[in-house]
């Protein structure tokens, strides 16, 4: 038998049985459609049944797959898919719209830096947000004149977003940071009680990586400030000298925390070396400079219902 289209030399009988798989399997509505999408000779077709047939095969999974967890092609995410090359087929794995959108997902996550905070927020999201009352609709206004400012290279002013507990604080600005990480602006979130134990107890190992990090970072939430257990180490050394440094730099800085700024000034004046009102008050001084007080108020939104 002669070579044809790419064919070696076959005996009868494998070729009638290639020619009658591939007939059988163009009685596959779906993988007819395949072939013709394909517009190839079908002496080329007929090598490639068995994949093609894998091919129509995780196709049919994919149409009604709901989500990557109920994915059932060979690749998790992968779709198994012939592609026309000259006059011949190549077999390549592409993503599909759900892992395509998972590792856009992963790939803005590497741009927000999580210090002691809470994985979850990673998912914040705006199309998530609650606009059942005034004030978000006011955050959600200024989160987006913000964001125009901030990428027109401008210095907007952060948020000192405070109210009681579960309200959605954090959630609120990590879905801002998460947008701003999308175009690629690296932001931190630092659960500033535990952050500062974690950071006194690295001095012999990462305490100046880490600390010089959170100060230079371009978009930085303190979250829960206020919360922390205070000494004099810790506003003066760590957050009064980071403030600074911010405010001085023009890096913007965002603050949710259970205490209004009058609470918080008393909260800083009290540490175990005493009253020290002054401190506080340049501590306060430097927030109100930095950030626009806002606050926000309703139910506990973690109660399980």
């Amino acid at each position: 038998m002669k070579k044809i289209s790419g064919f070696v030399q076959m005996k009868e009988d494998d070729w009638n049985n290639l020619k009658q798989n591939y007939l059988k399997s163009l009685k596959n509505p779906s993988f007819m459609e395949l072939v013709n999408l394909l517009n190839l000779e079908d002496e080329v077709l007929m090598k490639y049944t068995s994949s093609l047939d894998h091919a129509v095969e995780e196709y049919e999974y994919c149409k009604n797959c709901p989500g990557l967890k109920s994915c059932k092609n060979e690749i998790s995410g992968y779709l198994y898919t012939p592609k026309k090359m000259n006059s011949d087929i190549i077999f390549e794995y592409v993503a599909c719209p759900y892992q395509q959108k998972e590792e856009e997902r992963q790939n803005y996550q590497k741009n927000i830096t999580l210090f002691e905070a809470s994985t979850a927020i990673r998912e914040a999201s705006f199309k998530n947000l609650n606009r059942d009352d005034r004030n978000r609709l006011e955050l959600s206004r200024y989160f987006k004149e913000f964001m125009d400012q901030y990428e027109n290279g401008k210095h907007p002013k952060g948020i000192y977003l405070h109210g009681n507990f579960g309200t959605g604080k954090t959630y609120l600005i990590a879905a801002l940071l998460n947008e701003l990480a999308k175009k690629d602006i690296q932001s931190a979130i630092v659960y500033v009680p535990e952050f500062l134990r974690q950071l006194k107890s690295s001095f012999n190992t990462d305490y100046t990586l880490k600390y010089d990090y959170i100060k230079t970072v371009p978009l930085l939430l303190l979250d829960d400030i206020g919360a922390e257990n205070l000494t004099s180490w810790a506003r003066d050394e760590i957050i009064g000298t980071l403030l600074q440094y911010r405010m001085e730099e023009n890096l913007p800085t965002f603050f949710t925390s259970n205490l209004d700024l009058k609470q918080l000034e008393e909260h800083f004046a009290s540490t175990n070396s005493g009253v020290e009102k002054l401190k506080a008050r340049r501590i306060i001084e430097r927030i109100r400079h930095m950030s626009n007080e806002f606050q926000l108020t309703s139910k506990n939104r973690r109660v399980d219902k």
